[in-house]
């Protein structure tokens, strides 16, 4: 076969025949032709329709209209929210810092501050129209019609998302997210000076308010850590006689009770030393009429209004005065804690307010620096002249609340800052503002506490204001002011800053004595027992009191400190303590053998340093019957009004001495001793104690 083909491949074809051809055209032609007219109809049904159901026909048709009713209604949908949620966010946008702009931060380790990733916002920006679309698809597939999304429900998807992003930042960060395009600032917590709101003291307020699901800060009472200890034991005379502890002039613990009776809750008993309780008001001890001697000791015996049988040992030290002409030149170093646990109305904003206060206070020659920390440290405010007031206003104005707390690195800032600006035989101090949550960085709190007490050395003290709740580490400041020679004070109202700030300018600055020690020895020929009320965490070893290089506390300019004892006499029924088998409990002491301490009840001995020196002075009280009054309306005033806080002090903190001695019998000792009160402050302690006694009935 292959042969056959192979043979008439190489054939040569005959030659082509014109008339043939011409024939096979024709009858081709006529042959369609023919076709033509005899195809009368279309291949199918006689109306020309293809074969189909008619259901098919009628779906068709829907499915066509409704697609195109879908689209057009999602897009009515989607575009006018998705505008709406822009002006939203442009009318409502807040001025936010850096550190709240650039990204998610680590609670462990702070990074420093970044460009914003603005790449980033248009995906958060979107994120709302995408699934409005999603939900038209959705109505299209399943032929459903489905209620479009409410603005308000849109706004609320995009806090959640973007709360979700940042974990822990707060709502104005998220929602400004895709608008930020601004500098980085040159500190933690701090906006341009152009960015400033037209009135610069108000907080910025949330943009958008808190939706059902969004993940917000919450104030956690278990997170507040308080420096104090269980209270002073009844100690005896025979086998006990010396007392021995720091001065105390610190008011924190009164500010904290009060704010928490204020807020209806009983006060946390740790957060109740009394000590700064009876040391909170101003009184009126006489004081020394010269520098030359620092201090004025009075000394009062008395009747105890919650035991018969006892009686109490009321010891009032008054510093000298300076007059304000005459105070040394400040050197002040603002640092501030911007973290975002400050982010609240009652910590940041209020600190702001509080030292544009302390500002105005200061002469024109002082100078006042700031640093901010917020996970990384920064100088926001270069050594400047009390003079150029406003440009301090403006540094403080600008400081915004964002990131975590890393406290260590801020503390060598400030310390640096002081030391480039040091005045000579001058005050220079660093005060540390702070809700107390030095919860981030390499630093424990033995490493803050060493790098505070190195920095003494050099004179520069420290300060430190508390601010707000739910981080409260009370236990860290008082553990830094002690160390630092400093104050602690807790500021729950913009008048409690002026009272600290303004009102007790001098004593809160101006040192005139550092550590200050107190040292009681009884008489065991009269005293049986003694309690010391308060000062737990101010205890002192009785060899410390010599020891010049053990520090205690320190005492401002016209400050007074008062210890209140409550002592039992000898064969009083009130003692607690059985003598003693063994030893010489009943022999009087050999210096008394020639009478000379015949009659005395007790010795006060006071140790402190003058600014500036290193060895310490000494005063001494003999305390005899002549310091005593037989009623306790027989006693000064002053005194009758520090015994009612005393004890309402100890009644907080559920001291057992005080269990049957009621909150009436309280308010009415502070009411019949209440006195000239120019501030008020009296006063409000009375509200103090009906609320309490309300309270405590629940």
């Amino acid at each position: 076969m292959d042969k056959e083909l192979e043979k008439l491949s190489r054939l040569t074809p005959p030659a082509t025949d014109p008339e043939a051809r011409a024939r096979a055209l024709a009858a081709a032609m006529q042959a369609f032709d023919n076709a033509e007219n005899n195809a009368a109809a279309a291949q199918g049904i006689t109306k020309g329709w293809r074969p189909s159901s008619i259901i098919n026909w009628i779906w068709s048709s829907a499915v066509n209209k409704k697609f195109l009713a879908g689209s057009a209604l999602a897009t009515l949908l989607v575009i006018p929210a998705a505008g709406y949620l822009t002006l939203e966010l442009a009318r409502n946008q807040p001025i936010v810092n850096q550190e709240k702009i650039a990204g998610t931060v680590s609670k462990n380790d702070m990074p420093k501050p970044a460009e914003p990733r603005l790449s980033e916002a248009p995906a958060e920006e979107n994120r709302p129209a995408q699934s409005s679309a999603a939900d038209s698809t959705q109505v299209l597939r399943d032929k459903e019609p489905q209620a479009a999304k409410s603005a308000a429900e849109l706004r609320a998807e995009f806090d959640a998302g973007e709360i979700a992003t940042l974990k822990n930042k707060s709502e104005d960060s998220a929602a400004a997210l895709g608008m930020a395009k601004r500098a980085a600032p040159a500190a933690p917590g701090v906006v341009a000076q152009g960015q400033l709101s037209a009135e610069p003291m108000a907080a910025a307020p949330s943009p958008v308010p808190p939706a059902e699901g969004n993940v917000q800060v919450q104030l956690d009472p278990s997170r507040e850590r308080f420096a104090n200890a269980a209270a002073n034991p009844i100690k005896s005379v025979a086998t006990d006689p010396v007392s021995t502890f720091s001065a105390d002039v610190d008011g924190a613990s009164y500010s904290f009770v009060r704010r928490s009776l204020a807020g209806g809750a009983m006060p946390d008993p740790q957060s109740v030393r009394v000590e700064e309780m009876i040391n909170y008001f101003p009184y009126d001890w006489p004081g020394p009429e010269k520098a030359d001697q620092p201090f004025k000791a009075t000394v009062t015996v008395m009747p105890t209004p919650w035991n018969h049988d006892t009686e109490l040992m009321h010891v009032a030290i008054k510093g000298y005065d300076i007059a304000p002409a005459t105070a040394p030149h400040a050197n002040l170093v603002f640092l501030i804690d911007v973290s975002g646990s400050m982010d609240e109305p009652d910590k940041l904003p209020l600190l702001k307010s509080a030292f544009r206060l302390l500002v105005s206070k200061l002469k024109a020659d002082d100078t006042v620096s700031i640093v901010t920390y917020a996970g990384n440290a920064g100088t926001v405010l270069e050594p400047t002249r009390v003079a150029e007031k406003s440009k301090i206003f403006v540094a403080i104005d600008r400081l915004e609340a964002g990131g975590s707390t890393g406290g260590a690195e801020g503390i060598e800032a400030a310390y640096d800052l002081a030391k480039k600006a040091f005045v000579k035989d001058g005050v220079n101090r660093v005060m540390l503002a702070t809700d107390g949550d030095f919860n981030v960085g390499p630093s424990s709190d033995e490493d803050l506490k060493r790098i505070i007490e190195e920095k003494r050395k050099d004179g520069i003290f420290l300060t430190v204001l508390g601010f707000g709740r739910g981080n409260l580490n009370d236990s860290l400041m008082q553990t830094l002011a002690q160390n630092g020679n400093g104050s602690a004070a807790y500021l729950d109202t913009l008048a409690e800053a002026q009272k600290t700030l303004v009102e007790e300018a001098g004593s809160t600055l101006f040192p005139i004595a550092k550590d200050v020690k107190f040292q009681v020895e009884f008489n065991p020929e009269r005293i049986a027992e003694y309690r010391l009320i308060g000062y737990e965490t101010r205890a002192l070893n009785r060899e410390d009191f010599n020891n010049d290089r053990v520090d205690a506390g320190d005492i401002g300019s016209g400050h007074s400190v008062t210890a209140i004892y409550e002592i039992t006499p000898k064969g009083s029924p009130a003692v607690m303590n059985d003598d003693l088998r063994y030893g010489a409990a009943g022999k009087a002491p050999a210096a008394a053998s020639d009478g000379t301490h015949h009659g005395e009840l007790a010795f006060v001995k006071m140790r402190y340093k003058r600014p500036g020196e290193d060895k310490s002075a000494l005063i001494t009280t003999p305390v005899g019957d002549g310091n005593a009054v037989a009623t306790i309306d027989a006693a000064p005033q002053d005194v009758r009004f520090s015994v009612a806080v005393a004890a309402f002090g100890q009644k907080l903190s559920r001291t057992s001495a005080l269990d049957t001695y009621p909150y009436q019998a309280i308010a009415d000792l502070a009411a019949a001793s209440r006195g000239a009160d120019p501030f008020g402050y009296r006063s409000d302690f009375l509200g103090l104690i009906r609320l309490a006694d309300g309270l405590s009935q629940r």
